[in-house]
């Protein structure tokens, strides 16, 4: 099993998941000639997409997601309460599930979590082909027992380092936004996401990916800071930016 990222922010989100035939892509915030863009830089074309999982309605995760899949005919799975906002109104074809459901797309099994976050019913997703599984984590605001039990079993994680807090408060961001982003249903910290990491043993077996890095409240220093708090080295650490993403990685 492979992954890859067309971007990760707070300006678009996107990811790929790739096994034996079947080819995935988690959210699309991206529009659509920007996806196709960015898909052809993975040497991927639009219509060999199997589905679109999406984990919530904010529209860097979903902002694209009708679009592409009216235009190529791929199904888009999502929950109940993401789907009862309308913000993918118009998809080709809806697959609906609660949170905490567990189905397959082709040959990939897809458990979806719920996790803290202000929207209507948001999940992360434990995705595996036979004895490999991949975490993908962002857009939590805390970190539940729930949470740290599910994601326990991952070989690689993409996980949020949204925000280092210190520089969210000195920000130039209004308070209402600041309040948001820090809060409980917000995105995790720094620090937030290195105790994550270590309640959940400290270094994968697999790539542990840097994501959804706030482009005014983080910086690469201050995240490395809270990694080695927690890690050996960085030596299995890929950073997601905005403008690349990352290229194909092996979950070990």
């Amino acid at each position: 099993m492979r992954f890859a990222s067309l971007g990760s922010g707070s300006k678009g989100n996107a990811t790929l998941v790739r096994a034996g035939d079947t080819l995935l892509m988690v959210d699309c915030g991206f529009s659509l000639r920007e996806t196709t863009r960015r898909l052809a830089r993975l040497d991927v074309q639009p219509e060999q997409l199997d589905a679109i999982v999406v984990t919530h309605e904010h529209s860097d995760h979903c902002a694209g997601v009708a679009a592409l899949s009216r235009r190529f005919g791929i199904p888009v799975y999502l929950s109940h309460g993401t789907a009862g906002t309308g913000r993918c109104d118009g998809s080709h074809q809806l697959c609906r599930f609660n949170s905490e459901d567990s189905f397959s797309v082709g040959c990939l099994d897809i458990r979806a979590v719920t996790v803290p976050h202000d929207a209507a019913e948001p999940c992360q997703f434990l995705i595996s082909w036979g004895e490999q599984t991949l975490g993908i984590l962002t857009d939590l605001g805390s970190v539940t027992p729930h949470v740290l039990d599910s994601f326990s079993p991952c070989h690689s994680l993409l996980l949020e380092f949204n925000h280092d807090l210190p520089m969210l408060r000195s920000g130039s961001y209004p308070p209402a936004l600041k309040q948001r982003v820090g809060g409980d249903w917000g995105h995790l910290n720094n620090t937030q996401a290195a105790e994550l990491l270590r309640q959940l043993g400290g270094a994968r077996s697999g790539h542990l990916v840097v994501a959804h890095i706030s482009e005014n409240n983080n910086s690469r220093q201050k995240a490395e800071e809270a990694l080695l708090s927690v890690l050996d080295s960085l030596e299995r650490v890929v950073w997601a930016g905005q403008a690349e993403g990352f290229g194909w990685l092996s979950v070990l």
